[in-house]
């Protein structure tokens, strides 16, 4: 084997142009073995095998500086510089990262996981190399979908800008997570059928030089075509034509479903778990697809993920117009869902915590700010969500508990889920933010709506006395196990549902307060500017003891849910423990 014996780019650079393929099939192989034992991105990484190879043949890292747009497909690149042990032994398929990290490697410049931003990052590289008079290659990988992101457009503009050396590949495998939706990519895909010679060409229209190359698979022809952009003092974008999932049938079939991929059977495709039976997000699809039926106004708006609000092809083709996806754009998305309300529509905008980070100002100065009835569905907002330090979910308490006039719901169960939906649907006084739950898909049959709605009120679930437990949706499990522990001793708890997870019922904490010695809250976002935070703020003046339990504010990576709680003491046991030594016993 040749990759086995790679430990730097200086080996990749070092072998005969006869051995490029069978390294390429090797890295292809690598790729697919190891995302089948403990699941990875498949489709993009599979795409820029041969890429990633003549980019190390023709540049040298770290003294080049590479940035790859997103960095979901840095697999190959890993392998090439250093790290391919991570990749072919089954022992050390954990060693490293799925998304770009220093601190694993020189030739990693940045942590990054988030979309669109390459090209601005090579923008400061090459203004800080020719502010020290320096000389070197700066090159931006983008693609899979990332063009679409208005961080793209910005950095581009400014690029073109320069009047300096900047290498922008475009990796056009003509996918996003989902297809591609926007004008950019008409215009790529019009500049694929001419082979880059179509009239409209928003590259050059924008400053850029701009070559093509049709087959990105082939190895010798990109060494070629990236020699002879080495060392360009102007900027200019190369667009390669690729395609996802390249090397494995299945993803190739099915680019959608194999972006990312849970541990499956190489020979077959099937997963090695089947997935569960009922998840949040195909209880939201139905939800939205039954309703749209009896309400002519229900927009489902999703930024490049339908899978997470269970909107597969097959539903989105039911919805028709009434289904939006705008691409990877969660700026655009938001602003988007608030000019649909002002049209008179009901958007339900569906959206990854970590991603709905992106479009901060747009919730501030656009959503809530014009009171705009929208409903956002924030999925992975929990320690039980993605656990890469570049996709953390569990920021969102604090930063939605900034925005003026926003209900933050925190469902414990289906049955509450939907109905909070509703609530929120039929709602027109503002917009309305619901946390996904992540943990499980629990059920209360004898669930009912609140008299008040969800506006305000919290839910008495135990009554009790000398603890009281204010456990926020996902933590709900464990603050019933904490009861019977404490019951286990003698002690009968008050347990609680507060179901908004950034206001606070004055009323019901103040009886709370009057009849509990401890009150103790749970939840699996971050402690500063939390939900426990506003309640021992609001009990700062009462004779009562309150304790907070969360999470640090603090980059976690690849962390066990179950450890990282148990680190925080978030145990049943533990808790438990506390809250009887608070009471003196």
């Amino acid at each position: 084997m040749y990759l086995e014996r790679i430990g730097s780019p200086e080996d990749v650079r070092a072998l005969p142009a006869s051995a490029l393929p069978a390294l390429c099939e090797e890295i292809r192989r690598a790729v697919i073995t190891s995302s089948a034992a403990i699941g990875g991105h498949m489709g993009s990484n599979l795409a820029v095998v041969e890429l990633t190879v003549a980019l190390h043949r023709v540049f040298e890292t770290p003294r080049d500086k590479i940035v790859f747009d997103v960095s979901h497909q840095t697999y190959p690149h890993k392998m090439l510089t250093g790290r391919a042990r991570a990749f072919l032994d089954e022992g050390h398929y954990g060693d490293v990262s799925g998304f770009s990290n220093p601190a694993e490697s020189e030739h990693d410049l940045f942590a990054m996981g988030h979309t669109s931003t390459s090209v601005s990052l090579a923008c400061g590289l090459a203004a800080a190399r020719d502010l020290a008079g320096e000389k070197y290659d700066v090159l931006a990988v983008i693609g899979d979908g990332s063009l679409s992101g208005g961080l793209a457009f910005e950095g581009l503009d400014n690029a073109a800008a320069l009047g300096s050396g900047i290498i922008v590949v475009v990796n056009d495998n003509e996918w996003s997570i989902a297809p591609n939706h926007g004008g950019i990519y008409r215009n790529l895909a019009e500049l694929r059928a001419t082979r880059g010679a179509a009239a409209d060409n928003v590259f050059r229209s924008l400053g850029f030089e701009y070559r093509y190359l049709e087959d990105g698979h082939d190895v010798a022809a990109l060494e070629a075509a990236l020699r002879e952009l080495k060392g360009t003092d102007r900027p200019v974008v190369l667009h390669v034509h690729t395609q996802k999932g390249r090397g494995y049938a299945p993803a190739v079939a099915d680019p959608e479903s194999w972006h990312h991929a849970v541990p499956f059977d190489v020979a077959t495709g099937a997963p090695a778990v089947p997935g569960a039976s009922v998840d949040y997000a195909k209880i939201t699809g139905a939800y939205l697809i039954e309703r749209m039926r009896s309400d002519e106004g229900l927009v489902a708006v999703s930024a490049a993920t339908p899978y997470i609000m269970g909107f597969t092809p097959e539903m989105r083709e039911r919805a028709g117009r009434r289904f939006i996806d705008v691409g990877i754009a969660e700026e655009h998305a938001v602003t988007l869902v608030t000019g649909l309300a002002r049209g008179g529509a009901r958007p339900v905008l569906g959206v990854y915590a970590t991603f709905l980070q992106r479009g901060y100002d747009e919730l501030w100065h656009d959503l809530c700010l014009n009171a705009a009835p929208a409903v956002v569905l924030v999925f992975g907002a929990s320690a039980f969500g993605t656990t890469d330090a570049t996709h953390l979910g569990f920021f969102d308490i604090p930063m939605l508990g900034a925005m003026p006039g926003l209900p933050y719901l925190a469902p414990t169960c289906r049955e509450e889920y939907l109905d909070m939906l509703s609530w929120a649907l039929d709602r027109t006084e503002g917009p309305v933010a619901i946390r996904v739950p992540v943990a499980s898909v629990e059920s209360r049959p004898d669930f009912e709506r609140p008299a008040g709605g969800y506006a305000r009120g919290w839910e008495v679930l135990r009554r009790g006395s000398g603890v009281a437990l204010l456990a926020l949706g996902d933590l709900l499990p464990l603050g019933e196990r904490v009861a019977d522990e404490l019951a286990a001793h003698g002690v009968s708890a008050t347990l609680v549902n507060p179901r908004l997870a950034t206001s606070v019922d004055d009323a019901l904490l103040g009886r709370l307060s009057a009849g509990h010695r401890v009150v103790v809250t749970l939840e699996d976002g971050i402690l500063e500017g939390g939900f426990g935070e506003r309640v021992a703020r609001a009990l700062a003046c009462d004779d009562v003891r309150v304790r907070c339990y969360g999470l640090p504010r603090a980059f976690q990576d690849r962390y066990r849910p179950e450890g990282l709680l148990a680190a925080c003491g978030m145990t049943a046991d533990g808790i438990a423990a506390d809250a009887l030594a608070l009471l003196g016993r």
